[in-house]
């Protein structure tokens, strides 16, 4: 009986490293190819910044490895966001057997959604957010001050950005799931919504640097995109929406 009950935990198990393997296997294959361009990518990032720099000041390297470490983890990086898509599909090729037909119906648009949430995110950041950004600190230097930004730390401030704005936009996903598991209602949520707008701009204040525009800039779609997830709540089975 003891051998019946370890064999469907080992094929589990098995099943999971074979998935993980594949998923690694992805970001390998991407990374290698993305590794030529790695200068171009780094170029492309920092754009934001140089624009904004004045015409003396220039980013700089302050380690010996960072000219090539840099690039390096930043292609690593973009493997893994372009191989998101397909570590989803790993993941729900092994949950999805374990569910029911009417969680397979929500689970799989949730995981498209905030895929494609997330990256819209990332894209919010870099076009709306980092132009703003850049502007206002270079700015904001003392006088006799020049601006020349490490390309490592500058990578490390970006990355943290990015995944800021990528998971703030998550925000319709969690909505949906907090009604659809019953941990709240639509109408529990309205009731709290000033709270949760003075909640988006603390959160806008600890994810983003000291400044008011991209704290503003985070906490409002932050609000949007709650109120999308209630508008999308409303189209849950009734069932679901009731405690």
């Amino acid at each position: 009986m003891d051998n019946h009950d370890q064999q469907p935990l080992i094929s589990h198990l098995v099943e999971l490293r074979d998935r993980l393997l594949k998923g690694v296997l992805v970001v390998l294959v991407i990374a290698l190819c993305l590794l030529p361009f790695s200068n171009n990518l780094y170029h492309f990032l920092s754009e934001p910044l140089l624009e904004q720099l004045p015409e003396t000041s220039t980013m700089i390297a302050t380690e010996v490895a960072s000219p090539f470490l840099t690039p390096f983890k930043l292609t690593l990086s973009t493997a893994i966001l372009l191989a998101v898509p397909v570590l989803l599909y790993q993941l729900w090729a092994f949950v999805a057997p374990g569910l029911y037909a009417h969680e397979k119906k929500l689970v799989f648009p949730l995981l498209f959604a905030s895929t494609i949430l997330f990256f819209l995110g990332i894209v919010f950041a870099y076009y709306a957010v980092f132009p703003l950004i850049f502007a206002f600190l270079t700015q904001a230097a003392p006088e006799g001050v020049a601006v020349m930004t490490d390309i490592s730390s500058y990578l490390d401030f970006v990355l943290k950005l990015f995944f800021a704005f990528g998971l703030a936009f998550e925000v319709p996903i969690a909505t949906v799931l907090l009604i659809w598991t019953q941990a709240t209602t639509v109408e529990s949520l309205k009731q709290k919504r000033p709270y949760i707008i003075v909640g988006a701009f603390v959160v806008g204040m600890l994810l983003t640097p000291p400044d008011v525009i991209s704290q503003t800039l985070l906490a409002v779609p932050i609000w949007l995109l709650f109120e999308m997830g209630l508008f999308s709540a409303r189209f849950l089975p009734k069932k679901q929406q009731q405690l």
